[in-house]
């Protein structure tokens, strides 16, 4: 599953960007209460990748978000990266969620025109045959996500198997979106599911995709008014010999 959580602020229509723009900043009320019925709903997933997740700065009234949603949706295994420390007035990050632990877990800096953006990289299995987990948020910029794409395509194309999900800020059919997939064996599932806005679904800007020795099964959206985007999950069948260890 991936899912942008836009930091448990919930915009749900387009004038909350300005009306609630002060969530960017100061805690609110409803934070916890949004944040428990995101960990209700990310709790049938076993391998959960979140974007826009603070590490607990006065926004999140110093609660780290990544922390919480891994007690509350009974994950025993969570990372955090945190790509931009703001110090106390937030901490954004990527979160990786699991219910299998993974062999090693890697953080790789993006290159970009502004800090602030990275890949984790999570490895399950082995010896032998491994599962690659890529978990990414890229730029606003396309310029910058061809940089971005251009050394993650580096990445996955050393292993077999993967799946690499997240906020791409960009969609299917772009030019971004196109290079990546001539420069690798990632492909998406023929599910071309709309993810954002949450309130009236335009653009597909987040993705899962996978290599072909991965079988994909029940790709879907799910809809939720708890961020401006909208998760998407798929079911996958691995291959023999991977083995991910105890649930």
């Amino acid at each position: 599953m991936s899912y942008n959580i836009q930091a448990g602020m919930a915009t749900t229509r387009p004038h909350h960007y300005v009306t609630q723009s002060w969530r960017h900043v100061l805690p609110h009320a409803q934070s916890l209460g949004n944040l428990d019925k995101i960990a209700h709903l990310i709790s049938e997933f076993d391998i959960v990748a979140l974007q826009e997740v603070d590490a607990g700065s006065l926004r999140s009234g110093f609660v780290n978000q990544a922390e919480y949603l891994a007690g509350r949706g009974h994950f025993p295994y969570w990372y955090c990266q945190t790509n931009r420390d703001l110090g106390q007035f937030a901490q954004h990050s990527n979160v990786l969620l699991s219910r299998f632990r993974p062999s090693a877990v890697a953080e790789h800096k993006l290159p970009g025109f502004i800090p602030g953006r990275g890949v984790m990289m999570a490895r399950y299995g082995g010896p032998g045959e491994e599962l690659i987990v890529f978990h990414v948020h890229l730029a606003l910029g396309k310029r910058a996500r061809l940089l971005q794409l251009e050394y993650i395509g580096g990445l996955v194309n050393e292993h077999e198997h993967v799946v690499l999900m997240g906020d791409l800020n960009c969609q299917l059919h772009s030019r971004e979106m196109e290079i990546l997939f001539k420069r690798t064996h990632l492909r998406e599932p023929e599910y071309r599911v709309k993810t954002f806005p949450s309130w009236r679904p335009q653009r597909n800007l987040d993705h899962i995709l996978v290599t072909p020795s991965l079988e994909v099964s029940n790709p879907r959206v799910l809809h939720s008014s708890l961020s401006d985007h909208l998760p998407i999950s798929i079911e996958v069948s691995l291959p023999e010999g991977i083995n991910l260890g105890a649930y």
